[in-house]
């Protein structure tokens, strides 16, 4: 096993010191020795040892807490799961800890630039039933972002379109299809060459708003990759991406009780003092 455990994960991890703390274990908990037999079809677990971390910035406010869901408002940076190099610096981690649930696990999607509104569930006994609310599009989400202003734009308009993200891609794309995105674009204040936008996306494709506003000449801003991928360090936190998901409502799948949380990130023009 050692041998094994060496040539698949020496370039990952320390096999060696793992092996002799006993931190890799069987599915019965028990650790496993260097010496020990191979033993194909066999699971082999242990945690990775975590990479430092740049603390992520802003404040991750509890909006509710029960025996079923925990809303959080999410800041700019944050990742919701762990994944890649953000792990300890994510919803999931930082909640299982600081409120002990092991179980804890987001109901949807929210990625680590976008700030706002995020539903986790507390055991896995409720988690189809909350994810389901999202899957089946039951849910009535609200965005607000800040993009350059365009006066020859006709507003509110829906954009329909088809979005596909390819493995390997930073980008997902807009491409010829039918339609598996929707967006309804509102505006709700110009200043000078930048406007505040309120989103109402009835779909969750990856990207979508981020790509569908670029696709119109409305690159969010402070956005990394749309329309251009930029190079950015990943502990540089000096400019978030101005799009929060501001509000979230639905019938709630286990007791019908209504459901409704707002996010209170601020969402800075480009050009006030409080602006990054």
């Amino acid at each position: 096993m050692g041998e094994f455990l060496t040539d698949r994960l020496a370039t990952h991890v320390p096999v060696a010191d793992l092996l002799e703390a006993g931190a890799f274990v069987d599915a019965r908990g028990r650790p496993w020795r260097g010496s020990d037999p191979y033993r194909p079809n066999a699971f082999v677990w242990f945690h990775r040892p975590l990479r430092p971390e740049p603390p992520v910035p802003g404040e991750l406010r509890v909006l509710h807490r029960d025996d079923r869901i925990v809303v959080v408002d999410k800041p700019h940076f944050l990742a919701s799961t762990p994944r890649g190099s953000h792990v300890a610096e994510s919803v999931v981690a930082r909640l299982r800890v600081a409120l002990g649930l092991p179980d804890l696990v987001p109901a949807h999607r929210l990625d680590r630039l976008t700030a706002g509104v995020l539903v986790l569930t507390v055991e896995r006994a409720h988690r189809g039933a909350y994810a389901g609310v999202f899957a089946r599009r039951a849910a009535e989400k609200t965005y607000e972002a800040i993009a350059p202003h365009r006066a020859d734009l006709a507003l509110p308009r829906v954009l329909s379109g088809r979005i596909e993200k390819r493995r390997g891609r930073l980008q997902a794309e807009l491409v010829p299809g039918e339609p598996n995105a929707e967006t309804r674009v509102d505006l709700v204040e110009a200043r000078g060459a930048w406007a505040r936008y309120r989103l109402r996306p009835t779909t969750g494709k990856t990207h979508q708003l981020r790509l569908q506003l670029a696709a119109l000449g409305l690159p969010i801003h402070g956005d990394p990759l749309y329309p251009e991928v930029r190079d950015v360090a990943p502990d540089d936190f000096s400019t978030p991406l101005a799009l929060v998901a501001r509000r979230l409502r639905f019938s709630d799948p286990v007791d019908g009780a209504p459901r409704d949380f707002t996010s209170g990130v601020p969402l800075p023009w480009p050009d006030s003092p409080g602006a990054r």
